[in-house]
């Protein structure tokens, strides 16, 4: 038993590591019974699954849970990215480090290629469709991921790529409790950009690319240098900037050496001035109890994330209320309301656009001043005294010309607003003790307004006299459903059924408008500009009604069996291929309950499981990534021709369109040894897509570009393992080390023509993945003459594949280069309690695929980009001195070495210690006469170090494996309190 005389000191101890100190006594003074009743409730945990919750022992599906202590306590703004590293089989993605983006999840592989490969987000048992960023972390209780057929088939086609079940928090049997957790945090960027060269190297590297430039057989060496010092400031091509002041006018002389004294005079670096040290601000308070009928909890929340981009940021405000009541004996009901208001400040930074501030942060050489200045180095002043913004209109196009995002953005507007309700309430009615019957209705009303405006004093927006567009998206979705649930026990039977009924209802409206040309400045709404550009605007609808059912059988709590159906009809489909019917049958075998077994003394828990079943999945998206709602229709674009109107056909008819089918197979065992000090489960998944949803290309002359089909098969494979101990365990201490790990196989089995080329850098093939690198292939520099060189492979006068080299990259031929996705992924989490201290970390990894890091090309032009920044490894360029490189020579004529290719391939493997926590529980009799019952200081680290071999970029890249000069991840350390009353 717990020690007693511990309990009765004046030291507050948790109850929760009240309860795991009393598990296993190392000193084995603990009495049997108690000891043995403590194990069972450990190991027969209870988890939240479709429609109910499951013994974790007896279960036949794959399940896997994360607690409320690995979640609230995180500084993340968005849920999804709390899941990284905590469950096998989960691939996270976090494609921007943007404060309230939303990370890319995917379950066991990329089930489709056309449809959506998102997972089912469920929340307090009723599908979300609310924006997650709605969802305080501090609210969830626990996150349950259903990955098999069994755990997820019950939701039909919405679960065809697993399942995401939040449970929010409820008030339990007690009196009140108050929780209040304040934290200050501050973020940057979590990689340190690309390493660039100084203004004194970059001066000489464009002298000689310069030179190299002029060098011909009519120009000399010599003859070529002295016109590079000659141009190299002002002349053409040349920098148009001198930052060694006017007693340098040609800071580098015919040898390609700097002058001896000359010195810059400023060093403006961009990525100081538009990325910062941003401050991250959150307030949680809740209040919960509850009596022997019902029980209550309410929440508060209020977050300020600021990004480490200037201008960016997201700001949160939320609330929840949540009752259950016991009316009468024979009948129960709740209701969850919850409201938040969100604030997204997002400035472009995830394209190529020069007003991308990630992007323009890089570009920009630290020689061209964010001030004007003189010639002296000063600042140049205007009649008040103050600085004026240097937009660079001398500066090269490269160099982002005439623009200062520093300047301009202040005056923009990149802002989101976001108004998210989520209704929800039920009604239990005991008809016998083991007869219930639950009906349920859920809505969620989603109002985005987005408003982007472009100043008309400064920046890009001046050349039109400022620009304003606004758009609103308002989405309203409610689902209604009606379980009837029999459990009854038999002696050693034990049955379960469940049959019920579920419509949802889907309904998307959206409108946008933009306006140029204000009058005035510093105002931002449509009606103060007086050129109208364009007004659109559609709406969609989606119904899906749906059937289920579910039986569950066991005997002697050693053998169970499980089986279940349902049938959707979707409104996506033609009436003839409406209706989609799912399965699954499940069967698991409590083998640690047998004589056998128990008479080793040595398994506390042995369970193996396997499972098997089919999903569907109608979640069609076009080509561009949005949903296609009528994929068996005609549709027709309005056009406007020279002021007449007119239509062109968009899609073609489909009726033939069918669900794409996933199965899935899953078979698990899953153990506890020593007492339960060491806890595990392997698992092999095997889960087959077919009758692909996919958009088949056709020849332009059609008129459109591809058309909707039921076409190929994929196959994801892999193993899941995951590993709980206790090493050690006594009244003063514990510690746990949690393994977790996965491995994926996607393979294409089946395609129509073979193989498709997907987008620009993708090929779709017959045994190679969704996600397969198609680029020429880098061969390296020719150490003749430091021209790059690419492989070709032509036929030779006897038919025979012959390969080569070539300079010109319009000849070099595409080669497959390895997949985007991962091979092993997985975390290690610890978490240590001494005491009234507290530590935990996490720290999580990635193992193979390959990145194509095309931001890295920006800055890597070989001088024909006049003005880009450079990086550092242009130090190590081809030179007739330095032959033997992988980097061409230098040169104002573009070679096209930065384009796509193997070059910028890097492999994906990386490590990332995404959390570590410290924290202090104060002894309680410091606080006993005033009522707080819990007082914790804390502080934690996100993201706080990345263990990556090709320095600069995020190696937490988009799924595809492609760079798109993204916001990067931020690296956030929080300071808080928590205290309970």
């Amino acid at each position: 038993m717990i020690n007693k005389k511990l309990i009765n000191s004046k030291i507050w101890i948790p109850p929760v590591a009240a309860f795991f100190l009393g598990i296993v006594s190392v000193s084995g003074q603990n009495s049997k019974p108690k000891k043995d009743t403590l194990k069972e409730k450990e190991i027969d945990e209870v988890v939240v699954v479709a429609y109910g919750k499951a013994k974790r022992n007896s279960y036949t599906g794959s399940v896997a849970t994360i607690s409320s202590d690995k979640i609230n306590n995180r500084p993340v703004t968005n849920i999804t990215k709390a899941l990284d590293g905590q469950v096998p089989g989960v691939q996270i993605t976090g494609a921007s480090g943007q404060p309230g983006a939303v990370s890319t999840i995917r379950i066991r592989g990329v089930g489709s290629v056309s449809a959506s490969s998102d997972p089912l987000y469920v929340v307090d048992g009723i599908p979300f469709d609310g924006n997650l960023n709605a969802i305080s972390p501090s609210d969830i209780e626990s996150i349950s991921v259903l990955k098999d057929a069994t755990a997820s088939a019950l939701y039909g086609s919405r679960g065809a790529n697993g399942i995401i079940i939040i449970t929010t928090k409820s008030g339990k049997k007690g009196e009140a409790k108050v929780n209040l957790n304040i934290s200050q945090g501050f973020s940057s960027r979590a990689v340190k950009d690309y390493e660039q060269v100084n203004t004194d190297q970059y001066f000489q590297l464009y002298w000689e690319a310069l030179r190299n430039g002029y060098q011909s057989k009519q120009i000399s060496a010599q003859q070529a240098g002295q016109m590079a010092s000659d141009n190299l400031i002002y002349g053409p091509g040349g920098l148009s900037v001198n930052p060694y002041g006017a007693n340098y006018p040609k800071p580098v002389g015919p040898d390609g050496k700097l002058l001896p004294g000359a010195k810059p005079l400023w060093n403006d670096d961009w990525r100081d001035i538009l990325q910062r040290v941003a401050s991250r601000n959150q307030v949680d308070l809740d209040i919960s109890g509850g009596s022997e009928k019902s029980n209550y909890f309410f929440s508060l929340g209020y977050l300020d994330d600021k990004g480490m981009a200037i201008e960016s940021g997201f700001k949160r405000y939320n609330t929840r209320l949540k009752i259950n009541s016991e009316v009468k004996s024979w009948l129960n009901v709740g209701v969850n309301l919850s409201y938040t208001n969100s604030i997204q400040q997002a400035p472009p930074s995830s394209d190529s656009k020069a007003s991308n501030i990630i992007h323009a942060a890089r570009s920009i050489p630290s020689f061209y001043p964010y001030y004007e200045r003189n010639d002296d180095g000063s600042y140049v002043l205007d009649k008040e005294g103050n600085k004026i913004y240097d937009f660079g209109k001398y500066r090269p196009t490269a160099a982002l010309q005439n623009q200062n995002a520093a300047a301009s953005l202040p005056l923009d507007k990149n802002e989101n607003k976001e108004d998210n309700f989520s209704g929800k309430g039920f009604m239990e009615l005991t008809f016998l003790p083991e007869l219930k019957f639950r009906s349920s209705f859920s809505v969620d009303l989603v109002n985005y307004n987005g408003h982007l405006y472009s100043n008309p004093l400064l920046g890009q927006g001046s050349e039109i006299g400022g620009s304003v567009t606004r758009s609103n998206n308002r989405t309203l979705s409610y689902t209604t459903s009606n379980i009837l649930t029999y459990d009854k026990k038999f002696g050693k039977h034990h049955v379960n059924v469940l049959a019920g009924h579920e419509f949802y209802k889907y309904d998307y409206q959206t409108i946008s408008g933009t306006r140029n040309n204000f009058s005035l400045p510093y105002y931002y709404e449509p009606d103060a500009a007086s050129l109208l550009v364009s007004f659109s605007g559609n709406s969609d609808k989606l119904s899906l009604l749906s059937f289920l059912g579910k039986v569950e059988y066991d005997y002697a709590n050693k053998y169970f069996i499980s089986a279940s159906g349902r049938a959707d009809a979707s409104s996506r489909f033609s009436p003839d291929n409406r209706w989609g019917r799912f399965w699954s049958v499940g069967g698991s075998w409590k083998i640690s309950n047998e004589d056998f077994i128990k008479d080793l003394n040595f398994f506390n828990l042995l369970t193996l499981r396997a499972s098997y079943g089919g999903q569907g999945n109608d979640k069609l998206l076009r080509p561009n990534g949005q949903p296609l709602y009528y994929a068996y229709q005609e549709l027709y674009r309005n056009l406007n021709l020279a002021g007449e109107p007119g239509t062109t056909l968009e899609k073609a008819r489909t009726e033939n369109l069918k669900w794409e089918t996933n199965l899935n197979l899953n078979v698990g065992l899953e153990f506890a040894i020593l007492n339960n000090r060491i806890k595990g489960n392997i698992e092999y998944f095997q889960r087959k897509s077919q009758d692909l949803l996919f958009n088949m290309p056709v020849a332009p002359s059609v008129g459109i570009s591809d058309f909707p089909a039921n076409i190929g098969t994929i196959k994801n494979t892999g193993f899941e393992f995951s590993l709980f101990t206790t090493p050690i365990r006594n009244d003063n201490f514990q510690w746990n080390v949690d393994l977790n790990l996965s491995t994926l196989n996607n393979t294409i089995t089946k395609l129509p023509a073979g193989s498709i080329v997907s987008g620009t850098t993708k090929l779709l093939r017959e045994g190679g993945s969704v996600y397969d690198f198609f680029i020429p292939e880098w061969v390296g520099v020719d150490p003749t003459n430091g021209n790059p060189l690419w492989k070709t492979i032509y036929k030779d006068a006897n038919g025979n594949s012959v390969e080569g080299t070539t300079s010109e990259y319009g000849k070099a031929v595409k080669t497959l280069q390895g997949s985007a996705l991962p091979k092993v992924t997985g975390g290690i989490s610890t978490s240590i309690t001494y005491k009234n201290f507290d530590f935990s970390g996490l720290l999580t990894f990635k193992i193979g695929g390959k990145i194509l890091d095309t931001d890295y090309t920006s800055i890597m032009h070989n001088g024909s980009a006049g003005g880009r920044s450079w990086s550092a490894e242009m130090l190590n360029r081809w030179t007739p001195e330095n032959r033997y490189t992988d980097v061409p020579a230098l040169s104002t004529t573009t070679n096209n070495w930065t384009s796509t290719s193997s070059r910028f391939l890097y492999s994906g493997t990386y490590a990332r210690l995404k959390n570590v926590s410290l924290g202090y529980t104060l002894p309680s009799d410091y606080f006993e006469k005033i009522g707080l019952k819990k007082f914790r200081i804390y502080v934690q680290a996100e993201n706080l170090l990345t263990f990556y071999k090709h320095k600069g970029m995020d190696p937490e890249q988009a799924l595809d494996g492609t760079t798109y000069y993204r916001y990067p991840a931020m690296r956030t350390i929080t300071f808080g309190l928590q205290a309970t009353l």
